[in-house]
């Protein structure tokens, strides 16, 4: 993979995978897995850091253990399609914390959303206190996740990619 002037070989590969699965691996261990010394194993993390290959270590926690019993996911459709909608919206959804990811679509809605929320009184005030008292917003839909089949956060990493 040629990103930035840097070609990444398969150690690099390995060490991106391992560390999808365990950033709280110890420098030892990830050194011994992947049969670098310590010091070339520093080297070869800071480049990946460098790089922006690895933006941040992360713990994911568990969203029931701390109370956030709901997930949604919400599609917005906004007022008008002019830049200063679209730029007012942005500012405002990144501020709510329920909210872990949003995307701009193409399509018949503009944006979805992933939600978090505790309980349906949680629910009820993001939605009608929070999303669509925002001035751009138009119509909200919303699908309650009954079942979580899969969730990851791991990019698959392989030579090919």
């Amino acid at each position: 993979m040629l990103e930035n002037g840097i070609v990444l070989d398969n150690i690099d590969h390995e060490l991106l995978r391992i560390l999808q699965e365990n950033a709280r691996i110890s420098n030892a261990e990830l050194a011994r897995r992947v049969e670098l010394s310590p010091s070339g194993l520093q080297k070869r993390l800071r480049r990946l850091e460098t790089h922006g290959y690895i933006e941040r270590y992360a713990a994911i926690l568990n969203r029931h253990k701390v109370g956030y019993e709901m997930m949604v996911f919400v599609h917005i459709s906004l007022q008008r399609h002019i830049a200063s909608g679209f730029e007012a919206f942005r500012k405002e959804i990144v501020q709510l914390p329920e909210v872990l990811e949003c995307y701009n679509l193409t399509g018949e809605d503009d944006y979805i959303l992933k939600v978090i929320v505790k309980d349906v009184p949680h629910l009820e005030n993001f939605l009608l206190r929070q999303l669509t008292s925002m001035p751009a917003v138009d119509k909200v839909r919303t699908g309650l996740v009954l079942n979580e089949i899969k969730s990851t956060t791991a990019i698959p990493v392989t030579s090919e990619t």
